[in-house]
């Protein structure tokens, strides 16, 4: 059975892809994004395969 990690972090709405690039090269996979506090933010939701 595959063990997950999760992490949660801020995303800005003007560098949206370079940001999510970022964690997509670091092996963490989108679960959600919602609105942050501000109208400049986001909020990410990711996950990737805790390793062994």
């Amino acid at each position: 059975m595959t063990k997950w990690e999760y992490l949660t972090a801020p995303v800005l709405v003007h560098a949206t892809k370079q940001i999510l690039d970022n964690f997509g090269e670091d092996g963490w996979e989108l679960v959600q994004i919602v609105p942050g506090m501000n109208p400049e933010n986001l909020v990410a939701y990711f996950k990737r395969p805790k390793s062994a």
